[in-house]
């Protein structure tokens, strides 16, 4: 569906600039997690925003440099000769990934489960709250795009929070605390119905207070001023032409590296799930309720891997960090990916020097905000009140994540909701009601052999002298393993006195029921 940039330009420009602002730390934390050098993770930033946003079908999600991605990439670079080499490799993601879109690989998304994707929703925004809290009070040791549990810097998401309470840093704590207000005043009422109010995204007058608290501290009491780590760092050249000598380009002998080959191929294949996954995800927080196509999301994300491994970009996906920040701020169609892509070229060619006196302070206030937006209580209440084959996928996914990475969580999440689907449909394709010492054992739907075992506990557990109905007037296929059961049970239901009847199908291909005992029959 094609949009009129004009007509959504009040809501997409805004959000652009919150997308911006929370992407522009992300870009080069996920860089320097990885062992890559700064400026990969912005040309990854401008590729995923320019070129992905442009191809794309979905019109909330946005690209980038991915934190899941991190320990794939600083593998490949600790076994490959060169950067430059690895580079290669994200061509050949890229490359992958468009076949993979042609050969329809998209449908893949459409399996995972709800709860699934809620509980990544929720541990996304726990992990922001608890990843971000030490860079809140001051403590920026380790990159703002390291999400996994196990940090670089050899601690963890929880130690790393109680090292941060060491290294307290006044000013950052009075920024990150104004920020999270102002965060907090913007989503009250009287902001929300303000038109000329909501033009002015909250998160850009976060990062200007911020910038102008640090510069107060910094005429009063130079000690207190926030420098170095405190601060975003963007690599500076004296011009656009520098900044293009500046970049890495990849070196086409590695073709021949067998290893290169097999780090494109991995890169394709995660990068290509946490795009369906992020996807699957954007599109449960639309709130137009639009369906982004898989299959030309695939190769969009070819396309902008190809683009950033040309140009020294890292691999790109679709980031549900950024694609949350977005739907946040008001987005309403792809323009706003493109838009903030656009800023982030711009503002690294032309302000690098104003970018870099934003207090990192004042951005961890902003994905502190987003996080909050993600993990409200009221989504857990919601889960809970579903019961708890919705609520235990949903909550194991949340710890998974927290615990382990993005990937490996999600995992964990798809293979316990794919038990509490199969444990529902076990007991959906079969009902077995008691009225003293009669039973009916009524067939719905399709079942297959997967029902077997509970079938048969079910049978087993009939008493001697009973009488049973086998009915499967309302199913629409019994598997010939479950017929073969039934009719065991049927041959030896006279030995154990009980009184087998059954009730006709819907079709000639089904079991006739009589009221008489009668092996099932096809």
């Amino acid at each position: 569906m094609k949009s009129n940039p004009l007509k959504t330009l009040g809501q997409d420009l805004p959000a652009s600039v919150v997308v911006f602002l929370v992407a522009l730390p992300l870009c080069i934390g996920v860089a320097v997690a990885s062992g890559a050098p700064a400026i990969s993770g912005i040309v990854a930033g401008i590729a995923g925003g320019i070129v992905v946003g442009a191809i794309s079908g979905s019109q909330l999600s946005v690209s980038g440099p991915a934190a899941g991605l991190t320990a794939i990439v600083a593998s490949a670079l600790a076994l490959l000769p060169s950067f430059e080499f690895f580079l290669i490799s994200v061509v050949i993601c890229g490359v992958l990934q468009v076949i993979l879109g042609y050969l329809k690989a998209g449908i893949i998304g459409e399996f995972i489960p709800n709860a699934v994707i809620k509980g990544m929703l929720a541990a996304i925004g726990i992990i922001l709250i608890l990843k971000q809290l030490p860079h809140l009070v001051g403590f920026d040791k380790d990159p703002e795009g390291d999400e996994s549990f196990f940090q670089i810097d050899g601690q963890n998401t929880f130690s790393e929070i109680f090292l941060s309470l060491n290294y307290l840093a006044p000013t950052a704590i009075i920024i990150g605390v104004v920020s999270l207000l102002i965060l907090a005043i913007y989503e009250t009422s009287f902001f929300k119905k303000s038109k000329f109010l909501q033009l002015i995204p909250g998160p850009l007058v976060v990062v200007m207070t911020g910038v102008l608290i640090n510069h107060l501290f910094d005429l009063q009491d130079h000690s207190k001023t926030l420098g170095g780590d405190h601060l975003v760092d963007i690599p500076i050249t004296s011009s656009p032409v520098d900044f293009f000598r500046s970049l890495y380009f990849p070196n086409f002998q590695g073709l021949v590296n067998l290893q290169v080959w097999i780090s494109g191929l991995t890169l394709a294949l995660v990068a290509s799930l946490e795009t369906l996954l992020s996807l699957e995800a954007v599109d449960k927080l639309d709130t137009q309720k639009r369906i982004s196509p898989t299959n030309q999301e695939l190769k969009a994300q070819g396309v902008g891997n190809i683009v950033s491994g040309l140009l020294g970009g890292l691999p790109v996906t679709s980031v549900i960090v950024r694609s949350s920040a977005n739907v946040a701020a008001g987005a309403q169609s792809k323009w706003s990916a493109m838009y903030h892509g656009i800023l982030l070229s711009l503002s690294v060619l032309f302000i690098p020097t104003v970018l870099n006196m934003i207090p990192k302070a004042a951005l961890a206030g902003i994905l502190i905000f987003t996080g909050y937006k993600l993990a409200k209580i009221s989504l857990f209440k919601e889960y809970w009140k579903k019961g708890l084959d919705q609520f235990l996928p949903f909550i194991i996914t949340i710890v998974a994540i927290l615990l382990t990475d993005l990937l490996i969580g999600i995992c964990i999440g798809i293979i316990s909701g794919l038990y509490f689907v199969l444990k529902s449909n076990f007991h959906s394709a079969i009902t077995i009601t008691k009225d003293e010492q009669r039973y009916l054992v009524r067939f719905k739907k399709e079942v297959s052999f997967m029902n077997k075992a509970y079938l048969k506990q079910a049978l087993l557990k009939i008493p001697d002298n009973s009488a049973v109905l086998l009915d499967p007037s309302r199913s629409d296929f019994i598997d010939r393993d479950i017929i073969e059961m039934v009719n065991d049970f049927i041959v030896n239901a006279e030995i154990r006195g009980i009184r087998v009847y059954v009730k006709p199908g819907k079709s000639e291909n089904q079991p006739i029921f009589t009221d008489t005992q009668q092996r099932i029959m096809v």
